[in-house]
């Protein structure tokens, strides 16, 4: 199979890695590396520090641990490479696209770019876009997706760690190129319910909705609002959120075809709304809400579809640090769930590891984005139809 778990004697050394350390073992993060070459002696590592790991059907909130996914990709290879390596970002997509690929040895083998970075010292709203054109526009690589999070053990410069293969940095970003006979798909569950009609956006600046559908973007709020039941409606207590279409030439809208935005503030004299992204006129949105019962049933949608294919033979999990005991009442919600899902008949869940993340790194549609609230799952297959038997 094109991955293995590291605790299955005689596959051999690992081609990846990928190292989960929570913040109790941060500052130890150097040595938790020796031990994993020592041990494992993987191709390539890349590993990184968060508030809380996960691994099999545990979630380890306010838990010391560290968790990972080691395995080999047959017929596949991996390199590592950190912020350092890739080029300023250009306000042209594709001359960002071009300096990228060559940077990273990127091509049309490459199947997906697993991403970490420490929220404090690398520009994401930069250098993401880059990395996604890269991808999308420069190679036309539509399964390629960018997975990965943010660091989330510190909460200021310098207090998180980023391993790329035995280098430990406390700044920065670091990634592994995945490239060859594997295919790398993607879950990525925004947890949200839209509500209301769609609109057009017919008035907007920089990140302030001015209008939608030629009335201000207060007025259409409340008009959304009052196609809320009451179960839904006390859930605006939560917050409300916009849903951004991202591929404007599709019929017709549903789960999936969304990116999900905060909104962040009201301007009560203009009629405007304030949302975390940047719009412009002739954009298709729809409001949002979000809770744990939406949550639970997008994810365990989203994993249906997954059933319908092979067997995953590994599984890396991204999920919010605002996820987990924060918003369900029952704890290891999004490992168990994933764990019970991608379960065959008669066979063994998928090895999975991951971490709780300062914010989630995830495809909607062909681009990729940084999330909040969001639960964002790599799934490793073989490139064939079907896996071959243990």
């Amino acid at each position: 199979v094109p991955l293995r778990a590291a605790a299955d004697a005689g596959a051999g050394d690992p081609d990846l890695a990928l190292v989960f350390v929570s913040h109790h073992h941060a500052g130890l993060m150097g040595a938790v590396g020796d031990v994993v070459h020592r041990r494992l002696r993987p191709g390539a590592m890349l590993a990184v520090s968060a508030e809380a790991v996960l691994g099999g059907s545990r979630e380890l909130e306010g838990r010391a641990g560290i968790s990972i996914l080691a395995g080999r990709f047959p017929g596949g290879a991996v390199s590592t490479f950190t912020s350092e390596d890739l080029p300023v970002p250009d306000e042209d997509d594709d001359a960002n696209g071009e300096a990228f690929a060559k940077a990273l040895g990127a091509d049309d083998q490459t199947r997906a770019i697993i991403f970490f970075a420490d929220p404090f010292s690398v520009p994401m709203v930069k250098l993401l876009p880059a990395l996604s054109a890269m991808c999308t526009k420069t190679l036309g690589m539509k399964r390629a997706p960018i997975i990965g999070g943010m660091a989330s053990a510190g909460a200021g410069p310098g207090t998180n760690g980023i391993i790329i293969h035995k280098r430990l940095s406390r700044t920065g970003a670091g990634g592994v190129v995945i490239r060859g006979d594997v295919t790398v798909d993607t879950v990525v569950s925004q947890g949200c319910k839209p509500f209301g009609p769609p609109y057009v956006v017919t008035g907007a600046k920089h990140n302030v909705l001015l209008s939608l559908s030629g009335r201000t973007a207060m007025q259409a709020l409340q008009e959304a609002i009052e196609t809320l039941g009451g179960a839904d409606r006390a859930q605006l207590e939560k917050g409300v959120f916009l849903g951004r279409v991202i591929n404007e030439y599709k019929d017709r809208f549903g789960r999936g075809d969304f990116l999900i935005r905060n909104v962040v503030g009201v301007d009560q004299n203009r009629g405007a709304l304030a949302v975390a992204d940047m719009l412009r006129v002739g954009q298709t949105v729809q409001f949002h809400i979000r809770d744990a019962v939406t949550a639970d049933e997008d994810l365990r949608l989203l994993l249906a579809a997954q059933r319908l294919r092979e067997p995953a033979a590994g599984a890396l999990l991204v999920t919010c640090n605002a996820r987990g005991t924060r918003i369900f009442s029952e704890p290891d919600h999004d490992a168990s769930i994933i764990s019970s899902e991608l379960t065959p008949e008669g066979g063994a869940p998928p090895p999975l590891a991951g971490f709780f993340g300062a914010g989630e790194i995830g495809p909607i549609g062909a681009e990729s984005f940084l999330h909040g609230h969001t639960a964002c799952l790599a799934l490793f297959r073989s490139k064939d139809a079907g896996l071959p038997e243990d």
